[in-house]
């Protein structure tokens, strides 16, 4: 019996897998359709091509590399758009296993993991990119003429966006490790100094060798801590409310 349970639930996993892979699938084929690589991964480098002096263009050493690069980008605007689906099959495979309130809990954390990383990617490309590139066209020596390569471009991009993205999920860490009873909303104000360290250690880590990004990346998390702090304590006090609530109608007669 316990087999045949086992064995169910992989087939559901396969099933949700797939579901999740086709979204993605179908997202890159509409993309390539249209507005097609080329210009999705023209518009991926405009902050680059603007912060660059007139004219500069973008090189490729690879033999399929001008055609490998903007697929790769496709790829990863098509998983983008279809991150919420892939997250609802995520929840629609926990789902049966959970508890009402659970469900009740889970739901808006999806939704706000799923917004708070897009927005994570947006602040990158909208404001970060255009701000480092220009510090660092505006530093380079002139007797430099800049000569960016896509490959390197695409890999520094996917590195800027999975950390941003992964930066503002911040704040649902935090309402997850307060929610669960993992740590309390006091302990985690007392070792606020040393987040604050970690985040600029972090940014060092993951961003570019000047100080700008690093700061720009390390502000935010900072921030986004803050904001999960402050989310935290309400979502503690209703769950404490639910469960004395729970508690006092288990024990009545």
């Amino acid at each position: 019996m316990q087999q045949d349970t086992f064995i169910s639930h992989l087939i559901e996993l396969r099933t949700r897998l797939l579901h999740g892979l086709l979204a993605v699938l179908a997202a890159f084929v509409l993309l390539f359709l249209w507005p097609g690589s080329g210009a999705i991964y023209d518009f991926l480098a405009a902050p680059l091509m603007l912060a660059l002096p007139e004219g500069t263009k973008m090189i490729a050493t690879g033999v399929i590399t001008p055609f490998m690069v903007p697929m790769k980008v496709t790829a990863l605007v098509a998983f983008l758009l279809a991150l919420p689906y892939v997250l609802y099959q995520a929840w629609s495979f926990v789902a049966p296993g959970l508890y009402e309130h659970e469900k009740t809990f889970a739901v808006p954390l999806i939704v706000a993991s799923t917004l708070l990383f897009l927005s994570g990617v947006a602040f990158c490309y909208y404001f970060v990119f255009g701000t480092v590139f220009r510090f660092i066209n505006d530093f380079a020596p002139k007797s430099i003429t800049p000569a960016p390569d896509i490959e390197a471009y695409f890999s520094f991009v996917i590195t800027m966006f999975m950390a941003f993205g992964v930066t503002f999920e911040i704040p649902v860490v935090v309402i997850i490790l307060v929610r669960s009873g993992l740590v309390s909303v006091e302990k985690l104000k007392e070792v606020r100094p040393y987040v604050i360290v970690g985040a600029f250690v972090v940014a060092a880590v993951v961003t570019p060798p000047d100080v700008l990004s690093q700061f720009m990346l390390a502000l935010p998390m900072c921030l986004l801590y803050e904001a999960g702090l402050f989310c935290a304590r309400f979502i503690n006090v209703r769950h404490k409310v639910a469960t004395q609530t729970d508690e006092g109608q288990s024990t009545s007669p």
